[in-house]
């Protein structure tokens, strides 16, 4: 089902050129710096239990589609918050996706899942209500043996090295026992302070009591949570981290006097922040993390622009991450500039600026990442993971920032049999597009070569610092 040139240029000059410059990285290593896998999978290393398991329960691209057609999430097996009852026959659950399979057409989820079934598992005919019994017992078969497990797989989609995604108050247990297993596997952390640098996040007031616990540190003063904060980005750093990642609703900074911070964190503290003050702490607190890797030398990634949790009858049910976030208009030169005052010229840093707001990509993400030393810009994200996605974040950015102020790719992905899809999408786009600056005489070919390496596998690596 997986035709050889899907995503190239129908132009037989430029197809040719794509062709070409695909051969040269399409069996690359798969450089995978950012995501949400589960460290658990590769630390327990356990059979996947069903098809739905793996590939419906968890995938809110793909649930959040059914759901948009009326399909409750809980026919769906998505598990309550209150752990009420949901469906718990896998097979009905396939058998929802599969009669519901018409949904995906042309949408990247349907790419990605077509990938896997064919690839990993020999499908060879499309899923339907009439075919979905077949193909669920043909994967199901195969999960079923040592080939299938998640290290296996990690292996055989040519992984060299996996950024998990954890909360400061994580003890990296899954990342402690791969480690000490002596699985050659490269699976390495990132440091998501959300929980205790928000305080509108649920729980903030409890979770920095519970990181001043686990880091002996009085986190009930300004000095000492600063103090904390530091302490774990170095407990991270020993599991692998290289990264920091940073989900604000918006790109503000701020760069506060001392006791203007400090004000602002006994208010946050004691529950007592308006929500403009509240998004102020939240600015102040990206500056802070800034100023920290200049010190410790971890590369920020900053993925503002979403308004989480849209729908809050689902996130009362299901809670957090459950297809109902929403992106929204993000202003990042304005936003940006108290941070970038401080250190947008340090050479030594790196900040990662992604977005959800494609308008912003001409009119300050490149204009700012060409400039600042210490920006770059991170690939099409979210809702634009996609084929047209790619190509309008190439066409936008590159005249202004160039290539070499953008990170290449990451799949920054829950679907762990998406991640060689995602990333072969990302090749096959960035091949099209270079074959076009070839065909008009923009590119040298060899150039254009040295760019899709680049592209799928350098800039990564060498951005964030793996």
């Amino acid at each position: 089902m997986l035709h050889p040139d899907r995503l190239f240029p129908s132009d037989p000059t430029q197809r040719d050129i794509a062709r070409r410059l695909y051969a040269e990285v399409g069996n690359l290593p798969i450089v995978s710096p950012h995501g949400h896998t589960d460290p658990s999978w590769f630390a327990k290393n356990e059979a996947f239990p069903d098809p739905a398991t793996l590939f419906v329960v968890p995938d809110h691209y793909a649930f959040r589609m059914l759901y948009s057609q009326g399909v409750p999430l809980e026919s769906l097996g998505v598990p309550r918050r209150d752990g009420g009852p949901v469906e718990t026959d896998s097979r009905k659950i396939w058998r929802l996706l599969a009669q519901n399979w018409h949904l995906f057409r042309g949408t990247p989820t349907r790419m990605w899942l077509d990938h896997a079934f064919e690839t990993l598992f020999g499908v060879t005919e499309r899923l339907s209500a009439e075919s979905a019994d077949r193909i669920y017992d043909q994967i199901d078969a195969a999960l079923k043996t040592p080939e299938f497990r998640p290290r296996a797989l990690f292996e055989r989609f040519n992984i060299e090295v996996i950024a998990t995604t954890e909360s400061p108050l994580d003890p990296l247990d899954h990342h402690r026992a791969i480690r000490e297993s002596g699985w050659k596997g490269r699976v390495v952390t990132a440091f998501r302070p959300d929980p205790v640098v928000d305080p509108e996040f649920e729980g903030f007031q409890a979770n920095v009591e519970a990181l001043g616990a686990m880091t002996g540190e009085n986190t009930g003063n300004w000095a000492g949570y600063l103090a904390a904060l530091a302490n774990r980005r170095q407990y991270f750093k020993e599991f692998g981290a290289t990264s920091t990642d940073h989900g604000h609703p918006t790109a503000a900074t701020a760069d506060l006097s001392r006791a203007d911070a400090e004000r602002l964190f006994d208010k946050a503290l004691r529950g007592t922040v308006t929500p403009e003050e509240a998004e102020l702490f939240r600015g102040q607190m990206l500056t802070e993390m800034a100023k920290m890797s200049l010190e410790d030398g971890l590369v920020m990634q900053i993925h503002p622009g979403s308004f989480r949790n849209h729908n809050p009858g689902v996130f009362e049910r299901f809670g957090r991450d459950k297809g109902a976030d929403m992106p929204t208009r993000t202003d990042y030169v304005r936003a940006l500039k108290p941070l970038l005052d401080r250190v947008g010229n340090e050479r030594d840093l790196t900040i990662i600026l992604f977005t959800l707001d494609e308008t912003s990509y001409a009119r300050e993400l490149a204009p700012l990442a060409g400039h600042y030393p210490a920006l770059r810009i991170g690939p099409a994200w979210w809702f634009f993971d996609s084929p047209e996605g790619m190509m309008r974040y190439r066409e936008t950015v590159t005249e202004t920032a160039g290539f070499y102020n953008t990170v290449g790719f990451n799949d920054d992905t829950r679907a762990f049999c998406s991640i060689p899809a995602r990333h072969d999408v990302a090749r096959r786009v960035d091949c099209a597009y270079l074959a076009r600056l070839v065909a008009e005489h923009r590119l040298e070919e060899d150039e254009a070569r040295e760019l899709a390496v680049d592209l799928a596998y350098r800039l990564a690596k060498n951005a964030y610092k793996l």
